[in-house]
């Protein structure tokens, strides 16, 4: 009977495996069949990028798909030059791809590793000519592994020569490197934060090693054998690809406004590409096939194949190389890793001001998708087209989270400001990470709330749960986003990072370092500054009465008041009139003068703080009035550090 039991029951497991087995067949088929129908996945993208490119306000846009060696769907959307009314073609109409450019330098410097032209784990200072990276961490050199992890340790840099709209101010690529090169911040292999100056070192090297300019080497080594035939680095573009370039478009006053063609060629190397999506996608398909491209046919009426890279080279190039967290996502070569609904991508996102992409590779699935849309609410736009393709053609279900009841005990251990290291810390740009923390705070619900403008940029919710998973490891309650903490050997909380950016980290800033802190005492002393003011202007009979002593340390405290307080009116004045000028030209004449009352300020600050000192040793008034005086004195010596912290005194921006 047991013998007869065993047999029934291996027969049933039997069944049950090849029932399992048979279903996910059919849905393989199902899900191939569907990727495979071009009516199916035009009229999927079309009801989202429409829907999204109008509610965002992005008048352009671009895809391309490649599914087991060939486009199954490409496709423009919106208008290349509304003002002529030319649609976009999407093997025609050339889009910004920004970051994404990185990939064709990271593609440059291995094939030149194969030749054993560059080694990955030399210092980079070898392969440079006319300058050399300073030795800031002794022993530690930069190479080139490091830069393609973007774990050089370079600070964050771009304000006025970055992205330039006036062709005249750029530089060649060796000079920009010697005059912009960044502080070292980090030992090389600690931190990720994204680098362009690191990336367009890396195609300085491959024009050194070379012999050639980085466009003609990019041209003749990946743009030709791919059949990329409307892509380019040059700036402005050549005579024969004007007519391509698809119009940069911002939305201003309820209407569409054309922007200047972007010059990027001071960091070429790191976003200056022009493509076609078709074009991208060759280029991806040379990565799915393994370093070869299969082209046009030959008079002899047979394709041809061409090689960019030996398999083993893309093997090693696509592996992870480098990542905070076992359980994440990390970096592979120049590319990076992401996981959607289980499935591991490689590739690259990219911006510039007006152009917004992302190049999805799937080398499990066969898969390979390039999207580009402009206008400055493009970027929302493109953040959803690769999840969402994975969410139709290969759904999975939110497992439930359960909550711990005992979280909360340790929830305060994660609490603070956390800032991303690919930031500024030696130029006047340090300000820029004013108002860029990302606050984590516990809830009462036994979580974490991410809170700030950041939360809201990459998670669409300005306050946002997350759940604790595992040590150190949470997940978006309701939602699939993931974060991790990382710990000194102490166990205490030094940073965080994101399954989604695998090249960005952030620290746990110090209290001064954060929002609240500064909002809050910047707020506190404007109170008592517009009080001295008013003061002034009802009581002037009284002012003008006073003693000389008296009306000198009454007179400290009105210049440096005033001065402070024209900081902050005479700012909002300068950024309103020049404000969309600074990325692209930098500090204007309107700004330079604007940040002449730093300097003052603290003069009079100083000054203002002598007087405390002389009114309290001379007893000039009652307790109250001195009380008030010094009141004045504690904000002018707030604002002095105010303007040197965070490097608004002097002359930064030089």
């Amino acid at each position: 009977m047991d013998l007869e039991k065993e047999k029934n029951m291996l027969k049933q497991f039997k069944t049950l495996i090849y029932t399992l087995f048979v279903f996910n067949l059919l849905s393989g088929f199902q899900i191939s069949d569907r990727i495979n129908n071009p009516d199916v996945i035009e009229v999927f993208f079309d009801g989202i990028i429409d829907t999204y490119m109008k509610e965002n306000k992005s008048p352009s846009g671009t895809i391309s798909i490649v599914y087991r060696d060939q486009i199954i769907f490409s496709k423009g959307y919106g208008y290349q030059n509304i003002e002529k009314n030319i649609p976009v073609v999407a093997d025609q109409t050339m889009f910004r791809p920004g970051s994404v450019s990185k990939l064709f330098t990271w593609t440059a410097v291995m094939q030149l590793k194969e030749q054993g032209k560059l080694d990955l784990d030399t210092d980079v200072n070898t392969y440079l000519k006319t300058f050399a990276i300073k030795d800031t961490y002794p022993g530690k050199p930069i190479t080139l592994r490091h830069i393609l992890t973007h774990t050089a340790g370079f600070e964050d840099g771009g304000l006025g020569y970055l992205i330039i709209t006036d062709i005249d101010k750029s530089i060649p690529l060796r000079d920009a490197m010697e005059k912009y090169q960044p502080k070292r911040v980090n030992p090389p292999g600690m931190q990720t934060a994204y680098s362009n100056y690191a990336s367009s070192l890396a195609g300085l090297i491959v024009s050194n090693i070379s012999g050639m300019s980085f466009q003609d080497y990019i041209k003749k080594y990946i743009f030709e054998p791919l059949e990329m035939n409307y892509s380019t680095f040059k700036e402005p573009l050549p005579n024969e690809l004007e007519n391509n370039m698809a119009v940069g478009y911002a939305f201003e006053k309820g209407r569409f406004v054309e922007k200047p063609f972007e010059i990027i060629s001071n960091f070429s190397p790191a976003g200056a590409l022009s493509a076609t999506s078709t074009d991208m996608v060759n280029f991806a398909l040379a990565f799915l096939n393994g370093g070869s491209f299969q082209g046009n046919y030959n008079l002899d009426g047979r394709k041809y194949t061409n090689r960019i890279l030996q398999e083993e080279t893309v093997t090693e190039m696509l592996s992870q190389n480098f990542s905070h967290d076992s359980r994440f996502p990390g970096m592979a070569l120049g590319f990076y890793e992401s996981s959607i609904n289980g499935n591991r991508l490689v590739g690259h996102g990219g911006d510039t001001q007006y152009f917004h992409s992302d190049l999805a590779i799937d080398l499990e699935n066969d898969i390979a998708i390039f999207v580009s849309f402009s206008g400055t609410g493009g970027a929302k736009v493109r953040s959803v087209i690769v999840p969402a393709f994975y969410n139709e053609f290969f759904p999975v279900d939110l497992a439930p989270l359960s909550i711990s009841e005992d979280f909360n005990e340790r929830a305060n251990r994660y609490a603070g400001s956390y800032l991303f290291w690919r930031s500024n810390f030696s130029t006047i740009e340090k300000v820029l990470n004013l108002g860029s923390a990302l606050t984590v705070a516990p809830s009462s619900e036994n979580t974490i709330i991410l809170s700030g403008e950041l939360a809201d940029a990459f998670f669409g919710n300005a306050n946002i749960q997350f759940i604790e998973i595992d040590h150190n490891l949470f997940q978006e309650r309701g939602g699939k986003n993931k974060i991790a903490f990382q710990e000194n050997d102490n166990g205490e909380i030094i940073g965080m990072i994101f399954d989604s950016l695998p090249f960005m980290s952030m620290y746990k800033a110090s209290m001064w370092k954060g929002e609240s802190f500064n909002y809050l005492f910047i707020g506190l002393s404007v109170i008592v500054f517009l009080g001295v003011m008013l003061r002034l202007a009802y009581q002037w009979s009284n002012y003008r009465s006073l003693p000389k002593e008296e009306k000198d340390a009454t007179t400290s405290a009105i210049v440096a008041a005033g001065l402070n307080l024209g900081f902050f009116i005479f700012g909002i004045i300068a950024l309103s009139v020049d404000g969309d000028k600074l990325f692209s030209v930098g500090v204007t004449p309107l700004m330079k003068f604007w940040l002449l009352f730093p300097i003052l300020a603290t003069i009079a600050g100083g000054y203002q703080i002598y007087q405390s000192v002389i009114v309290w040793k001379n007893n000039y008034w009652g307790i109250w009035k001195k009380i008030r005086f010094s009141i004045i004195s504690l904000c002018c010596l707030f604002m002095i550090w105010f303007y040197y912290y965070w490097n608004i005194l002097g002359f930064n921006y030089l």
